[in-house]
This record gives structure tokens, sequence and C-alpha cells, in this order.
């Protein structure tokens, strides 16, 4: 029996002329009657297809028509099913985050590989930082702050200098953009079971936004991060290239 596949493409030109000729060649279905949802695009594009079809508990195999794609398998038109077959699947959990508003209003939202929050003015942003209910940083002037899941840890964070997590590690990086003071604080290590807490300082004169996966949130007040284990992301890679053997093998590049 041929698996039933969902095929997902991103509005660019060749991600869509892929999901054409896939889709001839494989047949198509609707997501909610898939096996397996096949997404063509970026990485981009595979967060807000976890994202979109979390509900569904179907696995997610990307295939790369984008430009990093470090979340993505190599794109081949031949031989899929073979591939689908053969896939090894990775399970990962969300950051749930809540944000409040200086308007009063609560926001919440899913991040698949980190919650950033960064300054939106001419002004170093003032953070104070607790976790567990426990004060650990009374200011943090910085252009901003994150908290990344193991999957995350090569994007934004990596570029903030942050470290690269094992995907089996169970813990979070709490890692500062730009920090000058305390200038020669770069972030922790914190288990996946940690509350944080990012309070803004004098959040009218110094703006700070909030972003979890490209959903921003603007002029926040307050900002609660913590793991969320009743989520979980299905993710298959080809053999020999899931997210563990990727995210050894980019310390050594």
């Amino acid at each position: 029996m041929r698996k039933r596949i969902a095929f997902l493409a991103s509005e660019v030109d060749v991600a869509q002329a892929a999901r054409d000729t896939l889709v001839e060649r494989y047949g198509n279905v609707a997501p909610r009657d898939a096996g397996v949802i096949v997404a063509l695009g970026g990485d981009g594009f595979m967060l807000r297809t976890l994202h979109n079809t979390q509900h569904l508990d179907v696995p997610v195999y990307g295939m790369n028509c984008g430009t990093i794609g470090f979340l993505m398998n190599e794109y081949d038109e031949t031989d899929l099913l073979n591939r689908l077959k053969a896939a090894e699947e990775e399970v990962i959990n969300p950051l749930a985050m809540r944000a409040m508003d200086q308007s009063g209003r609560m926001h919440e939202a899913l991040a698949i590989n980190e919650v950033s929050l960064l300054r939106a003015g001419p002004q170093a942003a003032r953070l104070k930082i607790s976790v567990d209910g426990r004060l650990r940083l009374a200011e943090l002037v910085c252009d901003g702050a994150l908290l990344s899941t193991p999957a995350g840890s090569t994007a934004y964070n990596y570029s903030a200098h942050g470290p690269i997590l094992p995907i089996g590690s169970d813990v979070l990086a709490l890692t500062a953009i730009a920090a000058f003071r305390p200038r020669r604080w770069h972030g922790a290590l914190l288990p996946n079971t940690a509350h944080v807490r990012f309070d803004v300082m004098e959040a009218d004169k110094r703006p700070v936004m909030a972003d979890a996966d490209s959903i921003s949130i603007p002029d926040i007040d307050w900002v609660e991060i913590r793991s969320e284990p009743k989520v979980c992301h299905r993710i298959l890679f080809d053999p020999g290239h899931g997210l563990e053997e990727r995210l050894i093998s980019e310390q050594f590049t």
C-alpha cells in the first residue's frame, strides 16, 4: 500500500514547482488524511508547517528548497517512498511563551527554536531575569536575550555566541545578545524544566519586543517561558543525517 503523503510547499517558485512534480509522481492527500507530511521549502517554512500541523500527530519530512535547510533533508524527486520508509524520527518539544504588553494584554505562543527579546528603540534594553521564581540577574543591559531549545541552538542562539546543545541534553540555553552590562556575562545553561521570566525595566523609555518563531509582540512588560512537554513535534530525517548528528557536525565546521 502506498504511503499517503500530503505535500506542502512554500510560496517560492522552486518549491511550488517541486510540489507539482512530486504530486504528479506520488499523489497527494490532505494533511488530516496523511500518514506523513512532506514540507518543501526552507527552515522557516518547516517551522510554520510543524506549528500548523501539530494537532494532527503526523510526522513531517522536509526537503530543502530554500537556503540553509538545517531541519530539512536533501531534495530528490526519486525513491521518495523508500526514503520515507527508512527515515529516522526525532521528537522535540517547543517552548511556551506568555507575554504581557504595556497595555495589559496577554499573548501566548509556542516556539520550536527560541524565544527572543529584542530592543525596539535606539537605547539598550534593561532586563531583569528570574529562574523558577528566584531573581538571578538584577539588571542585564543589552540588545536583547533569548532562550533556546536544543533544536534551535544552531540558529539565532549560535549567531549570538550561545552554545550548541545536543538534541538529547534536556537543557535550554539562555543567551545574551550584545550584553553591555554585565560586560562579561554571556548566558547560562538551564534544565529544560526551568521557568524563566524576563521583566523589562524602563519599558516606556527602552521598548522591547518579544519574538517566538517569528510571532512578534511589541512593547512588552514581561515574558515568561517554559518548555512544553505536552506538545511533541515529530520530524523525519534520512539515516545518518538526523538532528543529533547535525548538531555534533556543526561544532566541527
